[in-house]
């Protein structure tokens, strides 16, 4: 057994630490909140800009007009890019294994499509932990720096234009983005969604509603009753004439779409990493907690045993004086 001090050294010790994973686990805590008030800020916006894109990529289809060039799908997938989001530093439990394990699934999927020639891929990082994916033999395309709160879409400019550049050159065939969806404090579910080319699909969960809480107004039932005040039965009750015409628009319109796609993916991922780094040191509060317990625990019993054994020593040399 350890003796009393090497105990209350260690007691010490876990107790220095656990007045840090505290202070840590309160300023994750605190940047939580910001970021969950950022994403929630932006949600409906983001939200409502997909329906917008819907509303005029119909027009077009009515008009017999082609798609536009970030809409229609390439008939062969060779290169897909995928912006992966990530964080500048550990101690936020699994948050970027989950998010690279999903990054990796939908790297086999499309390795595994059908193709005559399995796709190769490319990763965009953002977020310095990201940097992991190169141990795994992957590719690393670009790598840009993260802000642990974002305040301006400005910041998220550089990647989108990076994207969309490389997709008109052809360079990417499709561009991906795999992004940790904040969905409350104590769940956050990694997600890869599909940036490049944009799907205009009604039948995707997901499409449009980049989180989930619908508390806030922001999921696909709140964006179909909007829908509902100006169409019936899926045909429009009005028309609508774009100046100068809906491609013009769209020519604008869809490089705004990827940039807010794109900056609420990194709020989202935000707002989960804070929340997974608060519940990480709250757990490493408690088991300091528990530790120190247990130690103190021990550290009571061996100092009751060296206070037997020092009685029992003074009781033996009181007998042998007697004596």
């Amino acid at each position: 057994m350890a003796s009393s001090r090497d105990i209350k050294n260690r007691i010490k010790s876990i107790g220095n630490t656990k007045k840090i994973t505290k202070a840590m686990e309160m300023v994750a805590a605190a940047k939580m909140r910001k970021a969950v008030e950022a994403v929630l800020r932006t949600r409906t916006y983001a939200n409502l800009s997909w329906a917008t894109v819907l509303n005029l990529s119909e027009s077009m289809k009515g008009n017999n007009e082609p798609l536009h060039q970030l809409l229609a799908p390439k008939k062969e997938v060779k290169k897909v890019g995928v912006v992966l989001i990530t964080s500048n530093r550990g101690l936020c439990g699994g948050f970027n294994a989950a998010i690279m394990g999903k990054a990796y699934e939908s790297i086999k999927k499309q390795q595994t499509s059908g193709q005559a020639a399995p796709a190769t891929t490319e990763f965009i990082l953002i977020g310095k932990k990201g940097a992991a994916v190169i141990n795994r033999g992957q590719t690393v395309a670009a790598d840009f720096p993260k802000l642990d709160l974002a305040s301006e879409v400005e910041e998220i400019m550089p990647v989108a234009k990076l994207i969309i550049s490389e997709y008109l050159s052809g360079k990417y065939d499709k561009v991906m983005v795999a992004y940790t969806d904040f969905i409350s404090s104590s769940k956050q579910i990694p997600r890869v969604k599909r940036l490049l080319p944009i799907e205009i699909d009604k039948t995707d969960k997901y499409l449009g509603v980049v989180g989930e809480d619908s508390s806030v107004g922001s999921d696909k039932e709140f964006i179909e009753n909007k829908e509902k005040k100006y169409s019936s039965s899926g045909k429009l009750n009005y028309e609508y004439t774009f100046e100068p015409s809906p491609a013009e628009v769209l020519d604008q319109m869809l490089p705004r779409l990827i940039e807010v796609q794109l900056y609420q993916a990194l709020l989202e991922s935000n707002a989960a990493e804070h929340s997974a780094r608060m519940a990480a040191m709250h757990q490493a509060t408690e088991a300091a907690g528990d530790m120190v317990g247990e130690l103190t625990l021990s550290f009571n019993k061996a100092r009751q045993a060296g206070i037997t054994s020092e009685i029992a020593e003074i009781s033996a040399g009181a007998n042998a004086l007697a004596e």
